[in-house]
């Protein structure tokens, strides 16, 4: 029989480029995210979990938290195996939320490498990664940067 160990599939630090993209799977927002989120952030503002509220406001409906779908969006970047047990550390982030995202919209992430730095006494280097969430209209509902500290291919 053999033995099966886990291998890292994503990029190691000196593989990523300025100018590299990446348009991660898609993803649905549920009902059940949103109550997770809240219970998990203590975030039960009554735009995100009361439906009656959040019908009289100015979206007419309850809204994802901006940092639930954040969430989403890094957790879409890891799964798409790009950064998938070569990431170190997020170190940074910038966001912009510019249009709600409600129950049933289903969102994607587009990535560009704008920046590397080798840090080789942190056993790797960062990458700059400008960001765009959109939703199923392909509109972007949020934007931002995001730095990572990222596995040098020799390090362990």
């Amino acid at each position: 029989m053999s033995k099966l160990t886990y291998q890292p599939r994503g990029r190691y630090f000196e593989q990523f480029a300025v100018g590299d993209q990446l348009a991660t799977a898609a993803r649905t927002i549920t009902e059940s995210d949103i109550v997770a989120f809240a219970g998990l952030s203590g975030d039960f503002n009554q735009i995100h979990t009361d439906a009656e509220f959040a019908a009289q406001g100015g979206f007419g409906q309850r809204v994802a938290h901006g940092l639930l779908v954040q969430s989403i969006a890094t957790g879409l970047a890891v799964q798409s195996g790009i950064i998938e047990g070569t990431v170190l550390a997020f170190r940074e982030l910038s966001a912009k939320f510019s249009l709600p995202i409600f129950i049933g919209d289903t969102i994607h992430v587009e990535l560009e490498i704008t920046e590397t730095k080798a840090l080789p006494r942190l056993g790797g280097g960062t990458i700059n990664m400008k960001y765009a969430v959109y939703n199923q209209h392909g509109k972007a509902v949020q934007r931002g940067d995001w730095v990572m500290l990222i596995k040098s291919q020799g390090s362990n």
